[in-house]
């Protein structure tokens, strides 16, 4: 089976074709498999497994498997990558691209340079804001800078679904966040039953912001789209940012705009790195 190694902004993921592959996973244990190819030492290494399937609804349906196992609905950076996928390898030469997610079904439009494709703009839906939609646990309304005990420590927290869960904290300087000590503990907090992802965010001014991650499944990553996303609505509604924000991650930056009709669009890069053979697995 051949795979390809993607990232978006250096948030990387192994990618397989199961369109022209379907049979490759019957009877194999997907979770396994991912904890195996994403090991940094023992496999492939990545943040998760991107598998394109056939879908009945869009050019292509967009499984994702997180390094630990776990299934996500929606990740801002590997659906640009597959739509880089459908385009140069998939045989979808489409400029405006739909992909199914277990968040509902995502458009992409291509930005391309002459015949080179230069970023992908992704219409990222409307972010869900009430708390039985994060989901997280307590009274209906919005979770807007609520405070939260952790360990006797008071933090503040904004709390935004891209399909996902986020729980995003404003921080005076993101670099001196022990991201390792608190990532985990906010990720498997009792409120968040599904778990959460969670952004560490330094306001530089109302145009950009500095943004550490702890993903969900797979920890510290370098940037993730969703959670770029979750942090942009979270600076509107605190008054802490305007509505096109460039959002700065450790691996590069994405330019997110909430509109009038309360889209998102994210725009961003989606490499390749290089191909490879995967044993066949049983």
């Amino acid at each position: 089976m051949q795979f390809f190694k993607v990232h978006g902004l250096g948030n990387d993921f192994i990618l397989i074709d199961l369109i022209r592959n379907e049979d490759w996973s019957d009877g194999v244990d997907l979770s396994e498999t991912a904890r195996q190819l994403c090991h940094r030492n023992f496999g492939i290494g990545a943040d998760g497994l991107v598998l394109v399937r056939k879908s009945s609804r869009a050019d292509a349906f967009m499984q994702i498997i997180n390094a630990d196992g776990s299934e996500a609905e929606m990740c801002g950076n590997a659906i640009r990558c597959v739509a880089r996928y459908l385009y140069e390898r998939g045989g979808i030469k489409k400029e405006v691209l739909r992909v199914e997610t277990r968040a509902g079904v995502m458009v992409l439009r291509l930005v391309l340079e002459g015949r080179r494709l230069a970023a992908v703009r992704v219409d990222m839906g409307i972010p869900r804001l009430q708390r039985q939609e994060i989901p997280m646990i307590g009274p209906p309304g919005r979770v807007l800078n609520e405070p939260l005990v952790l360990e006797g420590q008071t933090f503040h927290i904004t709390a935004v679904s891209m399909g996902n869960p986020h729980c995003i904290l404003f921080v005076p300087d993101v670099e001196q966040v022990d991201i390792y000590y608190l990532g985990p503990k906010l990720e498997k907090h009792p409120l968040f039953p599904r778990k959460t992802n969670v952004e560490f965010v330094q306001v530089l001014n109302r145009g950009e912001v500095r943004v550490r991650v702890w993903e969900r499944g797979a920890g510290p990553t370098l940037a993730c789209g969703t959670g770029a996303c979750a942090t942009v609505v979270a600076g509107v509604l605190n008054n802490y940012t305007d509505r096109v924000v460039k959002v700065h991650l450790p691996g590069g930056t994405l330019l997110i705009e909430w509109m009038e009709d309360e889209h998102l669009y994210m725009t961003g890069p989606a490499e390749e790195v290089f191909c490879g053979q995967i044993p066949c697995l049983e």
